[in-house]
């Protein structure tokens, strides 16, 4: 091969490179050429104000770009579903490793309109844990260093920044336009207790986050109610001033993590310096959290998945944060045969076997009567289910999966004995009608539980 033809040969291959480059840059032509002359969406103006967005996410199914972004969700939600996010509206208040990483993915997935609120600016020190920044973003406020990328990921979303603290005098334009969720990923106490109580007052579904930091195993995640929340520090502060000063036992949600810390707090002050010297904004604390980078990101995409299945109307039921022996199991199970036999003269009628017994307990029966309320008995990762018995909601079908409550066992035969009705059957339909009419709201809290149960199962 002559040198000419080696130079030839070299050109084309440069040329050819470049194409692809610019084609993979610019992206290739599309339906959109004929209304933009290319085939991206041009930049829309930085942080437009809520309502002037020009895109109508009810109909992203309609623009091609958006419907092939999208494609996964809808194929996991389906479309009616993954509308329902692409129409909400949802405020992320802490945009830090927790609050950042989350924000990003709700975006990706979908969800048309953000509000992120923060104070603070972007540090070196935040780099190991923030989801987009850069060294050239130092210096930034959070919210709008996060706005700013947001908009080349998709531009289409409403995002608006808000470089704020969350208090008293900026509830008002923090929680403003009737958010469909709130996620608070605010680390410090008094500030997030605010937040919290606002979101109650307010009928605002929240997710709060508890503490991300010095901790490192990705396998002790859960979401558990504000009542149960006993396994990490700073919930169970926030727990128990919820409790203490506005009366709120549960029905709040949190994110944490039930490993022990793994090093302490630490002061980064000179030697011999008074911490109170550094303490930038009050109240809010001065020494700092050691933090493995991966940790507040699984903690942010774990909030993500929990809110996007929420404005889906496709809720999980988490893993819950007790432990219970297996011995107690067995025990449940041998008790509702005994109970099956008693009643019925055999035990030929139960259809759940060690296993079933075991998710139905623990997972949606939460290791606790159907009649017992959240949290008021809900301390520790231990819990004892001695008191306990399954025995069927309905009489007058099989004990499977799909119709076993737990109960005390005084409740339990309480409940049995409604069913035996007048004329001694204890097939008799109208016991419970008689409960649903005395007591429509335990019987629609446990129903609700038993439909879950049966789609799970299959029964």
């Amino acid at each position: 091969m002559d040198t000419r033809t080696v130079l030839a040969f070299s050109a084309g291959t440069c040329i050819g490179a470049g194409a692809c480059w610019w084609a993979v840059r610019h992206g290739l032509p599309s339906k959109r050429t004929t209304e933009y002359g290319s085939g991206c969406r041009p930049p829309l103006p930085p942080l437009p104000h809520p309502g002037e967005g020009p895109f109508d996410f009810s109909k992203f199914e309609e623009d091609e770009v958006v419907a092939e972004h999208l494609t996964r969700n809808v194929q996991f939600f389906g479309l009616p579903s993954q509308k329902r996010i692409a129409e909400s509206f949802v405020v992320v208040v802490g945009l830090g490793g927790v609050g950042s990483h989350a924000a990003h993915l709700l975006l990706r997935s979908g969800v048309g309109r953000l509000r992120l609120v923060d104070f603070d600016q972007v540090s070196l020190s935040s780099l190991n844990r923030h989801c987009n920044a850069t060294r050239a973003d130092v210096g930034m406020p959070k919210a709008e260093c996060l706005a700013a990328y947001f908009r080349q990921v998709m531009p289409e979303a409403q995002i608006e920044a808000v470089r704020a603290m969350y208090t008293e005098e900026t509830e008002e334009h923090i929680l403003a336009g009737n958010p469909d969720f709130v996620l608070d990923a605010i680390d410090n106490i008094d500030t997030k207790v605010a937040l919290l109580v606002a979101c109650r007052a307010r009928g605002i579904p929240v997710l709060a986050s508890a503490g991300a930091g010095a901790k490192a195993d990705p396998t002790r995640l859960r979401i558990v109610d504000v009542a149960e929340s006993v396994a990490d520090p700073l919930a169970r502060a926030v727990r128990h001033r919820l409790r203490r000063e506005h009366g709120i036992a549960d029905g709040v949600p949190v994110l944490l993590s039930t490993e022990k810390p793994r090093v302490g707090l630490i002061f980064g002050g000179e030697e011999g310096a008074s911490p109170l010297d550094y303490q930038v904004v009050p109240n809010f604390r001065i020494r700092t959290i050691p933090v493995l980078g991966t940790m507040p990101a699984l903690f942010g995409m774990a909030a993500a998945s929990w809110i996007l299945c929420q404005l889906a109307g496709k809720p999980f039921v988490p893993e819950p944060v007790f432990t219970i022996e297996v011995k107690q199991y067995q025990t449940q199970l041998h008790r509702l045969e005994d109970r099956e036999h008693a009643r019925f003269g055999t035990s030929a009628g139960v259809q759940v076997d060690l296993q079933e017994v075991e998710a139905l307990v623990r997972e949606y029966w939460r290791g606790r009567s159907a009649r017992q309320a959240v949290g008021s008995n809900d301390k520790g990762l231990g819990r004892s289910i001695g008191h306990l018995a399954l025995t069927r909601w309905d009489a007058g079908r099989p004990a499977s999966p799909g119709n076993l409550v737990l109960l005390t066992q005084e409740e339990a035969d309480a409940h049995d004995a409604l069913a035996q009705g007048s004329q001694g059957s204890v097939h008799d339909a109208l016991a419970l009608q008689s409960l649903r009419a005395r007591e429509p709201a335990f019987c629609v809290r446990v129903e609700a539980v038993l439909g879950r149960v049966r789609a799970q199962f299959g029964c």
